[in-house]
């Protein structure tokens, strides 16, 4: 049973991360409207923004796949799992510090910042209990 909520814990921060390429493809007055629906002032049109966003889009969707590899094999990455929920964690603080400095609204701030936190707890604690009990199903 722990075994398949860590890997739930896992898809969804696959899922979470991953659609972050639709903004690898998006055209950039799309892509100004969906952040403005989530809290974004005015953006203006800037060839080093429109770069920066596919660049960033890009990097989290890799990060998507990862968590996706890590779902899919469990038992080949099981060294990994616990670092990337640690990462996951990390993320979760660095989002509360900053969207707080910054006097963000709540959404998507508080959305993002709880599932880095809560997700990345659960895959820290589920994967270090999991190899615990190697030897069993988990």
């Amino acid at each position: 049973m722990k075994r398949r909520i860590l890997r739930v814990l896992l898809l969804a921060s696959a899922a979470a991360w991953g659609v972050s390429v639709v903004g690898v493809f998006l055209p950039w007055d799309v892509a100004v409207t969906a952040l403005q629906g989530l809290g974004a002032r005015a953006i203006p049109t800037d060839p080093m923004l429109d770069y920066w966003m596919r660049m960033a889009s890009g990097a989290f969707f890799g990060v998507g796949v990862f968590f996706l590899m890590l779902a899919w094999r469990p038992d080949a990455f099981a060294n990994v799992i616990p670092l990337a929920g640690g990462l996951m964690l990390l993320e979760g603080i660095t989002l509360a510090v900053h969207g707080l400095r910054l006097h963000l609204r709540p959404f998507p701030f508080w959305a993002d910042t709880a599932f880095c936190l809560f997700v990345g707890a659960g895959i820290v604690a589920l994967s270090m209990r999991t190899s615990e009990s190697a030897g069993g199903k988990g």
